[in-house]
């Protein structure tokens, strides 16, 4: 029979002796072995060799569906879970379920009202990290996205991608009442109203309600006597008997 090789501290057991004296750097927080690059420092030589292909740029592990690559194994196991359908975690509030411990961690935030990252222009806090670097883009007027088409340019990658439908005439909203369909779904939001006559608007002075918000500001000026539009024709006309 082998003899095991029993860890004093966790009674963890190896065949053989090296990998017993590798696994005691654990409790021990020796840590000789340094990437020549960064110089973060490991326990083992394999997690040093793991770590190098952050530099070099090595992917073994390619997944078999979609030809995808990773530098962990561990990280090809968790993504076969957007094939497989598989989602391990739950939150213990609403019940929904995730692929990925970090996106329960960031949807559990919406209940515990958490919303750790603030900007330093406006202190406006956010959800996730990539909520609050799409904001700065309103301090800094950087509009990374593009219109191949026209030129036009986003901050959001999501507005540029609703802005050319405008050019591929794109209607992917459809109304499940009577099938007239949408390029943005707020406008399907604001349709489905004619179905279910929701007036979500309300004047303030008559209570009166509306549909939608336009039509709402529209009427406001009948209590404020605002009259925005004026006919080029009457103006003329006047002018000329002032000459």
């Amino acid at each position: 029979m082998e003899r095991p090789y029993r860890c004093d501290v966790c009674h963890k057991t190896f065949k053989v002796r090296k990998l017993l004296k590798e696994h005691q750097r654990v409790h021990t927080g020796e840590r000789r072995y340094s990437c020549d690059v960064c110089n973060k420092t490991y326990s083992k030589k394999s997690s040093l060799n793991v770590h190098a292909r952050v530099h070099t740029g090595e992917r073994p592990y390619r997944c078999e569906l979609c030809n995808k690559t990773f530098i962990y194994r561990g990280n090809l196991q968790v993504h076969q879970r957007v094939h497989t359908g598989d989602s391990p975690y739950s939150c213990d509030v609403c019940n929904k379920t995730f692929i990925y411990k970090c996106n329960l961690q960031v949807h559990q935030r919406a209940h515990t009202g958490e919303r750790p990252y603030s900007c330093d222009v406006c202190n406006k806090t956010f959800i996730k990290q990539s909520g609050l670097k799409v904001h700065k883009r309103v301090h800094t007027g950087e509009r990374p996205y593009s219109c191949d088409v026209c030129n036009k340019s986003f901050s959001r990658k999501c507005s540029l991608k609703e802005h050319q439908r405008v050019h591929t005439g794109e209607c992917p909203y459809g109304c499940d009442v009577c099938n007239k369909t949408f390029s943005r779904k707020y406008k399907l939001k604001e349709h489905k109203r004619v179905h279910t006559g929701v007036h979500p608007y309300s004047c303030d002075v008559c209570n009166k309600t509306f549909s939608y918000k336009f039509d709402l500001k529209v009427h406001q000026r009948v209590h404020t006597d605002e009259r925005p539009y004026s006919c080029d024709v009457l103006i003329q006309h006047a002018m000329k008997n002032i000459n």
